[in-house]
């Protein structure tokens, strides 16, 4: 007989309806802030009261429009890994651009006062700080629910205790309910954490559509009956999502762990883009081509001054070149400011560690701040690297990865990056567990490929330099 060891009476199956008011609650707010603002700001400019005709409810109805569609009303999801806060900043600067252009082509600035003094930018601005703060506390609050969320996985095994392991990491609020068959996968679990408890054997699966499951997860190794299949498609039906182990992954922490992978799981799932079309290829290496060539023209007074720094606090040459692999595992050689003393690696390859001493002085602030990798703009012009991507390793660390974690060749399905997916999320790595960690942000980033997630990943390089996250 199946038994939750958690109090989940029926009440308790409310909580799961109340965030269900979130988007309306932030529609609310937005509007409420826009008109507010919208008054305090003509009257600021102006010194008097607003009066709102239709341009102006028009201007409103255009704000809203973009967070809609921009899905800023979900504020605990990403969308290619653009939470809503960057979201909102992105729809409200397309909206800025378009205004103003329909202000201007149409010649009307003069003829309505809101349309003149950058009323109308001014406002948009502070209204863009108070949706940023809603969505800030909308997810704050949400995430006070997520310490009720109770999650069931089906089976267990090797794979699925991996998956407890991470689960019990990644959501210390949630609670794992496992069915397992085996004494010995009950064994294990029990080792795993106090959050994660065993409900018994699977057999009978419809009493479990009495608990407010937040969703389903079946193992990797399960196979099910005809009945038991049945039951779980009438499970789905009434609203409760069921996940194998790689897609909860995927959802949850945004990257897809080797160890939980299949290659039954490579061959039916869904995405790969930049692997399988030449269109996005095109695109992606066109945009590289662009930003690396405005990247260097900005930067370069930068790098004279980074040259100078290396020259005066250790001898040496400027630069340094390693071998690395890149598409395809084809060797190339990349280029970096040099950041470690002469003869660094005179007894071989290395690790590098957080407070290497093999590091320079001038060479720790490179490294902090990411200066050390821009002459890899030089390998993203000549083709051997992208802007975004894996980051590349060497060769002869790719031997032992290469045997230690599956998958691991995968990530050379597409070109190695100055940064990537994995280094603003998984910024430090310097073993062979660090390794397997990275890859699935790697995995992740090939599966799911797009410009928004490249778009991101910007965004997030950029308040990794800024917050002195590098290494």
């Amino acid at each position: 007989m199946f038994n939750v060891p958690f109090n989940c009476d029926r009440g308790s199956i409310q909580f799961h309806k109340i965030p269900r008011f979130t988007p309306v609650l932030l529609l609310v707010a937005d509007v409420f802030g826009l008109f507010i603002f919208l008054k305090i700001t003509f009257w600021l400019r102006i010194g008097q009261p607003v009066g709102f005709d239709t341009v102006v409810c028009g201007f409103i109805l255009l704000v809203l429009a973009g967070l809609y569609l921009a899905d800023t009303y979900h504020p605990d999801t990403q969308i290619a890994g653009l939470r809503a806060p960057a979201r909102i900043v992105i729809s409200n600067s397309i909206i800025a651009g378009i205004t103003s252009a329909l202000i201007y082509l149409s010649g009307t600035w003069g003829q309505y006062p809101f349309l003149g003094r950058g009323i109308l930018l001014v406002s948009l601005g502070i209204f863009t700080i108070w949706a940023v703060i809603s969505r800030l506390l909308a997810v704050k609050w949400l995430r006070s629910h997520a310490e009720q969320s109770l999650w069931l996985m089906l089976g267990a095994g090797e794979s699925g205790i991996k998956f407890a392991q991470m689960f019990l990491e990644q959501n210390p609020l949630g609670r794992l309910v496992v069915l397992a068959e085996t004494s010995k996968d009950i064994t294990e679990l029990a080792k795993t954490g106090s959050n994660l408890s065993y409900g018994g054997s699977i057999k009978d699966l419809t009493a479990l559509s009495q608990y407010p499951w937040s969703g389903l997860v079946v193992a990797t190794q399960m196979s099910f009956s005809e009945t038991q299949v049945e039951q779980l498609m009438q499970l789905r039906l009434q609203g409760i999502p069921i996940y194998r182990l790689p897609d909860i992954c995927e959802t949850l922490w945004y990257k897809l762990p080797s160890c939980l992978l299949e290659d039954s799981w490579w061959a039916f799932s869904s995405g790969f883009n930049l692997v399988s079309s030449g269109i996005s290829l095109k695109l992606k290496r066109l945009v590289d081509l662009i930003l690396a060539g405005l990247l260097l023209i900005l930067l370069f007074p930068l790098m004279l001054l980074a040259m100078v720094a290396i020259k005066l606090d250790s001898p040496g040459s400027v630069f340094y070149s390693q071998l690395r692999t890149g598409l395809y595992g084809k060797p190339f050689r990349v280029y970096k400011f040099r950041s470690m003393y002469k003869d660094a690696e005179k007894w071989g390859a290395q690790w590098a560690s957080q407070r290497d001493p093999r590091i320079t002085r001038v060479g720790y602030l490179l490294r902090v701040l990411r200066i050390d990798e821009l002459p890899q703009i030089f390998n993203v012009i000549r083709g051997d690297m992208s802007l975004i991507g894996p980051r590349p390793e060497r060769p002869e660390f790719d031997v032992k990865l290469k045997e230690s974690i599956p998958y691991y060749e995968l990530r050379y399905l597409v070109k190695p990056g100055i940064t990537g997916w994995a280094q603003v999320l998984y910024p430090y790595g310097a073993s062979v567990e660090d390794a397997s960690e990275k890859l699935a942000y790697d995995l992740y980033y090939i599966k799911n490929y797009s410009l928004w997630l490249d778009i991101a990943i910007a965004f997030k390089t950029i308040r990794v330099v800024l917050l002195g996250k590098g290494r």
